[in-house]
C-alpha cells in the first residue's frame, strides 16, 4: 500500500498571494492618490478611519455568518496582539501622508527603503539569516533610491519625513504580522478585526482633536457621485490590502512581501509619470528609479529561485524517501513470525 508523502505549501498558492497583494498594493495607492491629490480631500487620517470601519463591518459581518472565525474578545486578546494595532495606525496614516505629500515616483522610490529595514528587523527578531546575493541586491535598490531622491526638484520635507517613518512602520508590521500569525486564536482575520478595532476610536478621536474632522465635514466633494465612489473604493481597498499583506505573509516571508511590494513599484513608478501631473523629470530621478527597479527584480528571482529549488529538492527527498519506507514495510510483513 502506497503512501503520499506530507503536504507542503504549495508554490503555485504562493505566488497568487504575492501577485494578490501586488495588485492590490498598486490599485490603493492609485486610489488613495486620487482622492487625497485630484479631489483635494483634505485628511488622510480620516480617509484611514474609513478604511478600518470598511475592515471592522466586513469580518464582523463574515464572523456573524460564520463565514470566518476568529476570537473573540477577552483580557488575553490584547497581549497577544500588542504590538500590532500600533504599527498598523502608525503604517496606514504614514502611508496616506506620505502619498498625498509626494509624487507617486518618489512615493515608490523613498519606499524601498523597507526592504533594508525589514532584512534587518527579520533577523534580529525572526533570526532569519540571508545569502550574500540577496544583502547585495539590498543595497543597490536603497543606492538606486539614494540617487533618485538626491535629485527630487519637488522636494518635500513633511512628505519625506512621513515616507521614512512609514518605511519603519510597514518593516516593522510585516516582521511581527508573520510572528503573530502562529499565536493561537488569532489567525489571519483576527490580525485583521482586532487591529482596526482595537486603534479605529483613538485615531478617530486624534482627526477631531487636529481639526481634520471638521474639514471633512466642510469638504465639498460629498455632492460629487464620483468622489463618493472612489472614497468607497478607497476604503475597500483598505481592507483588501491589509488582507493581501497577512495572506502574502502567511505563505511567504515578511521580507518576501516586502520584495514583491518593490517590484510592483515597476508599474507605479512609470504610470506615476503620467498621472498626478505632480512628476519632476530629472536624468538623475530617472535613472536611480531603474536601477531600484533592476534590483528588485533581481531579488525576487533570487529569493522565489531559491523557494523553488527548496521545494523541488524535498520533493525529490519524498519520491526517495517513499520507495525505502515501502520496502520496509513489505519486508516486515513478508517476515515469518517468531514462535516464542
Amino acid at each position: 500500500m502506497s503512501r503520499a508523502p506530507a503536504s507542503r505549501p504549495d508554490q503555485t498558492v504562493k505566488l497568487l498571494s504575492a501577485a494578490f497583494y501586488a495588485a492590490s498594493s498598486f490599485l490603493i495607492i492609485v486610489v488613495n492618490k486620487t482622492v487625497l491629490t485630484n479631489y483635494r480631500f483634505p485628511s488622510f487620517m480620516f480617509l484611514a478611519v474609513g478604511q478600518m470601519a470598511f475592515t471592522i463591518i466586513i469580518l464582523y459581518s463574515a464572523k456573524v455568518c460564520k463565514a470566518v472565525s476568529f476570537q473573540d474578545f477577552d483580557k488575553s486578546l490584547p497581549r497577544k496582539i500588542f504590538p500590532l494595532p500600533l504599527l498598523y495606525v502608525g503604517n496606514h496614516v504614514t502611508g496616506l501622508g506620505s502619498t498625498k505629500k509626494l509624487s507617486l515616483p518618489m512615493f515608490t522610490v523613498l519606499r524601498k527603503f523597507t526592504i533594508l529595514l525589514t532584512m534587518i528587523m527579520e533577523s534580529k527578531i525572526l533570526r532569519t539569516t540571508f545569502s550574500p546575493q540577496l544583502v547585495c541586491s539590498v543595497l543597490a535598490i536603497v543606492f538606486g533610491a539614494l540617487v533618485a531622491a538626491s535629485s527630487d526638484l519637488a522636494f518635500d520635507a513633511e512628505g519625506y519625513t512621513f515616507v521614512l517613518l512609514n518605511d519603519v512602520f510597514t518593516a516593522a508590521n510585516g516582521v511581527y504580522t508573520k510572528k503573530k500569525l502562529g499565536v493561537e486564536g488569532l489567525g489571519k482575520y483576527g490580525i485583521l478585526f482586532y487591529n482596526a478595532f482595537i486603534i479605529i476610536i483613538p485615531t478617530a478621536l486624534v482627526s477631531a482633536y487636529t481639526g481634520d474632522l471638521e474639514k471633512v465635514i466642510a469638504f465639498k466633494g460629498w455632492m460629487s457621485l464620483s468622489f463618493n465612489l472612489y472614497f468607497l473604493l478607497s476604503c475597500a481597498m483598505g481592507f483588501v490590502l491589509m488582507y493581501s499583506i497577512v495572506l502574502c505573509s502567511y505563505y511567504n516571508s515578511a521580507l518576501t512581501t516586502t520584495v514583491i511590494g518593490a517590484v510592483k513599484n515597476v508599474a507605479v513608478a512609470y504610470i506615476g509619470m503620467f498621472i498626478g501631473g505632480d512628476y519632476v523629470f530629472s536624468w538623475a530621478n530617472f535613472v536611480g528609479l531603474n536601477i531600484c527597479i533592476t534590483g528588485g527584480l533581481v531579488y525576487s528571482y533570487l529569493t522565489f529561485q531559491s523557494t523553488s529549488s527548496a521545494q523541488t529538492t524535498n520533493q525529490e527527498e519524498d519520491k526517495l524517501r517513499v520507495p525505502v519506507v515501502e520496502e520496509l514495510q513489505d519486508r516486515a510483513e513478508k517476515r515469518p513470525l517468531t514462535a516464542v
